[in-house]
């Protein structure tokens, strides 16, 4: 067993620090100047890295309201176009309609000259019109039909059913039908809008 004595002998107050060398002096400091140097480097680095966050916050932010207020005026640009759209459908209506109804001869012979271009060697043509026009079509078709050398026989019938304007040209292997209500719909289709 190994005892120890009591420690009457034992001096328990500091001890003075022991001198530095300058040496010592020195690599302390570069040690402090690196340790400073190197929290100021990482904590700029991480300012830097809060800033970048706040930066890329804030875009995309600013991202988001853009495309709401660019989403927003497409919608109102949409809404315009489509009332723009609207009115020139309704105006068209307007003024064909009322060239129609106060020249319905003018439609037919625009037919009547299209399909009269095509038609040599036919033996017969009908034409089928409003019974309001049938001597009026009569007249107009036999000029046209004469214009474009046309020989077969004409004939040009009244039907009540057909909308002054429009007319049913038929021969033996075809025909030509002008339809104001199939040719409103299909230009309202064809720009997208309903009838």
């Amino acid at each position: 067993m190994n005892a120890r004595p009591f420690l009457f002998d034992t001096d328990f107050r500091p001890r003075p620090a022991s001198v530095a060398s300058p040496k010592d002096d020195a690599a302390l400091a570069e040690a402090v100047a690196d340790a400073y140097a190197r929290g100021v480097q990482e904590g700029r680095a991480q300012a830097e890295m809060q800033a970048q966050g706040r930066m890329a916050d804030a875009l995309t932010r600013l991202g988001l309201a853009a495309a709401g207020l660019l989403g927003q005026a497409d919608a109102r640009d949409a809404e315009r176009e489509a009332q723009a759209m609207n009115f020139a459908v309704a105006l068209a209506r307007r003024i064909a309609g009322e060239a129609l109804d106060t020249q319905p001869l003018a439609a037919i012979g625009d037919a009547a000259r299209s399909a009269l271009q095509h038609l040599r060697g036919v033996p017969h043509l009908v034409v089928r019109v409003h019974e309001s026009l049938v001597d009026e079509a009569e007249a107009l078709v036999k000029r046209l039909a004469r214009e474009r050398g046309f020989e077969g026989r004409l004939v040009v019938l009244g039907e009540p059913d057909l909308a002054p304007g429009d007319a049913r040209m038929e021969w033996a292997d075809g025909g030509v039908v002008r339809d104001r209500a199939r040719i409103e719909a299909a230009v309202l289709d064809a720009l997208g809008l309903t009838a």
